[in-house]
């Protein structure tokens, strides 16, 4: 049994040298910026208040925020950790509990949050496919402009251990197995892992967890958009700024989801992505190799970066 199950991943946090530089960026990466207590934070069209957060300092990457049900569950977890519960400096307030994990990266757990106005998405016309005409006697317009990010989906991490770091975020917030990455029968060096919320569907992952040559880092934050047009004209967008493409545009094996990545200015990568898997507690883990991971349904092969 684990301490607590969260809900979702609230946010991820970075530190660059100019604040501007990143507000232009995120900006046409479609998330809508604002400054608070001398931080940029982010937010996408769903409620939560911000999905990434921006403080001054050398570039890096400063931490991830997951998100607990109750304060209770803040309460239960800051006991089990020699923790505390503390007010969170932060649009839509609430508290939060600091942890470490094993690599030494912050963790911080956040409840009680003020959700935000959700912000208006595109209205999109129907496809016409061949196997269904569902639109007739009309045009199809997309608008051009950066893409509509709802809500960050995951995060993936670059550990020293894996068994051990998957061991520490399993036993505090619940994590399930969808994908683990195995070399040998014996031998595994990665997972994606998903929430416990029940009969609920969660994503295929919230975190995938991966121990990598470089030892122990960020790897990328992932962003869901509205649909695949809203990830291509954001593809455009992007690439019209003159902003640096990664890689994409292709679908994934594991979690299915169509992909675009891009790196920020400092050289931090993010992902758009659109129509992933959707699983609850019932459907079990499953194992897979590195070909499965790095592999794609169609699209660019993975670049030597991505590995």
């Amino acid at each position: 049994m684990s301490t607590i199950k969260i809900d979702d991943i609230a946010f991820v946090r970075f530190r660059a040298p100019d604040l501007t530089q990143m507000r232009a960026f995120l900006e046409d990466f479609g998330l809508a910026t604002a400054e608070h207590g001398g931080r940029l934070y982010a937010r996408g069209s769903g409620d939560s208040p911000f999905l990434h957060v921006t403080e001054l300092g050398d570039p890096g990457f400063a931490g991830l925020g997951l998100r607990a049900a109750s304060i209770e569950d803040l309460q239960d977890l800051a006991a089990a950790e020699g923790a505390r519960v503390e007010p969170l400096d932060a649009p839509g307030g609430g508290h939060v509990v600091r942890l470490t994990d094993p690599d030494g990266r912050l963790v911080e757990v956040v409840a009680g949050q003020a959700p935000a106005s959700a912000l208006p998405l595109p209205e999109r016309e129907a496809w016409n496919t061949a196997a269904a005409r569902s639109r007739l006697r009309q045009t199809k317009r997309v608008a051009g402009g950066p893409a509509h990010v709802v809500r960050l989906g995951h995060c993936v991490l670059n550990v020293s251990d894996f068994r051990a770091v998957e061991r520490w975020y399993k036993e505090r917030f619940g994590f399930i197995t969808s994908d683990e990455i195995a070399l040998t029968p014996e031998f595994s060096v990665g997972a994606f892992l998903r929430c416990d919320r029940g009969a609920a569907p969660t994503d295929h992952h919230t975190l995938f967890l991966i121990q990598a040559p470089s030892g122990p880092g960020f790897n990328h934050a992932a962003f869901e958009v509205a649909d695949f047009d809203d990830l291509m004209a954001g593809h455009q967008q992007l690439k019209d700024a003159g902003r640096h493409a990664e890689w994409g545009v292709g679908r994934h094996i594991l979690g299915s989801q169509i992909f675009d990545y891009w790196r920020d200015p400092w050289g931090h990568t993010l992902e758009h992505w659109t129509d992933g898997d959707l699983f609850t507690a019932d459907d079990g883990s499953n194992v897979a190799g590195l070909t499965d991971l790095m592999g794609v349904q169609w699209g660019p092969a993975a670049p030597p970066t991505m590995g």
